[in-house]
Parts: C-alpha cells; structure tokens; sequence
C-alpha cells in the first residue's frame, strides 16, 4: 500500500502542476472562449471556470462589449472641392467570435481602416454645407458600408458618429464674415420694424390728442413740467388764446 501511494502521488502531482493547472482558464461574463486543438478550431467556452488539454490545445479569449475606436483626422476632399480634416468614432461589437478569430488577424485595425475609406468615400460625395448640417445622415451612411464590410469578419457596427469638421482657415473666415453679415441684416431689420411700430404708437396718440384739447393741455403741461426739471432752462408761456390768435384761428 504505502509503496503504491508513494508511486502514485508523484504522478498525481505530475499531472496537477503540468496538467490541470496550465489547461484552467477563467472566462470572464463578457467574454468567449474559442478553443483550438492542434491547430483546428473545435469548441467556444462560455464565461466561467474552463478546462483544456494543455499542450495540445490552445484558448483565445475575445471580447464581448461594445469596444469604441477613434477614426484619426485624415484630410478629404468634399463634392465641391473644399478640404477638410474630419474624425470619426466607431462603436462595435464583436458577435461571431469564432469568425472574429479566424477570418481576419485583427479586427480592431481592420475596423478603423475599413472606416477611414469608408469616410473618405461618403464625405467625397457631398458638399461642404450638407456635410456640417447632416452629421448623423453622414455617420450612418458610413456605418452603412462598414458594417457590410465587417459582417463576415463577425463584427456588428453598431454606430458610428462624425466627431470635429475642421476648416481651411480662409474658410473659416469667410464663414465669419458671412455669419456677421447676417447677424448686422437681422439687427437692421429689428431696428426697422421697432421704428415702424414705434411710428405707429405715435400717430396713434396724435390723433388721441386732436381729438381731446384737455387732454392736449394736460400734455403740454407735462412736457413744461419735465422741462422744468433740468437745469438751466428757460421756460416761456403764452395764454392759449394768444397762440390761437398767432395761429390764426378764432
């Protein structure tokens, strides 16, 4: 008994340190394990604590979540033959892992560069000022012909935003120009319409006033009043019947 215990410990230990142990992996909640053995793809483990042959196979854990890239500014040409430097990001996931593996050698690269024609073509297409109001028509064209791009890879795109349109700088002045331009035609435009109302209110109460003498006279007495209030006046009053005389009437 003891000489078979002393036999078989030895190769209990054996195979936990050099067996069990280099084949444990755990797969976190978010992500697949696709497992090869002798080269050739034979199973996917789910999260949890997983087990394989080790030496004679292999676990690649990828990703499940939704990953975020940043597209780099590149410099495109609009239709109408304004340059542009112009960024995007892209929201992916992953959802045939076996094919994310084996298909492409890495699909984080091949998303961004498969983005970055993608934008070129779709800004290529349009001009300037469609490209700086539709953003998000803009983005989901792009999505639109990535996401076909990276179907057999086992990517799913799930969007992508056009982030900062930069300008030539002597377009940006002319655009500065164009919106003070507009700016000073809208504050004109206010001005005159205040002064037509402001006319209108005036009229309104000239012919109020005709129409009262009283109430005339107790206008003419609050504007001597107010006159009286500064400094340095002179104030000169005439009995009404004198300016009837002096204005001929009776």
């Amino acid at each position: 008994m003891i000489d078979t215990i002393t036999v078989t410990l030895p190769i209990l230990l054996f195979l936990i340190i050099f067996i069990v142990i280099p084949g444990l992996r755990i797969v976190m909640q978010y992500e697949k394990g696709i497992v090869f053995t002798l080269g050739r793809y034979t199973s996917t483990r789910n999260p949890g604590l997983r087990w394989f042959v080790p030496y004679i196979q292999t676990m690649q854990k990828i990703d499940m979540r939704i990953m975020t890239v940043d597209v780099p500014k590149q410099e495109v040409m609009t239709r109408d033959n304004i340059p542009v430097n112009i960024n995007a990001v892209v929201y992916f996931r992953v959802k045939n892992p076996e094919a994310a593996v084996i298909e492409i050698a890495n699909y984080v690269v091949a998303v961004i560069q498969q983005s970055q024609s993608a934008l070129k073509d779709v800004v290529g297409t349009n001009d300037l000022d469609t490209i700086l109001s539709e953003r998000k028509r803009i983005g989901d064209e792009i999505k639109t012909i990535v996401d076909q791009a990276t179907d057999k890879w086992g990517i799913d795109i799930e969007a992508i935003n056009v982030q900062e349109i930069e300008l030539p700088e002597d377009m940006k002045r002319a655009m500065a120009k164009q919106a003070e331009a507009e700016r000073n035609r809208r504050a004109m435009i206010i001005a005159a319409q205040g002064e037509v109302e402001s006319a209108k209110k005036m009229l309104e109460a000239a012919e109020t006033l005709q129409k009262s003498p009283v109430t005339m006279q107790l206008k003419t007495l609050q504007t001597i009043k107010d006159i009286s209030a500064a400094q340095a006046q002179t104030i000169a009053l005439f009995p009404v019947e004198l300016t009837n005389i002096v204005s001929g009437k009776k």
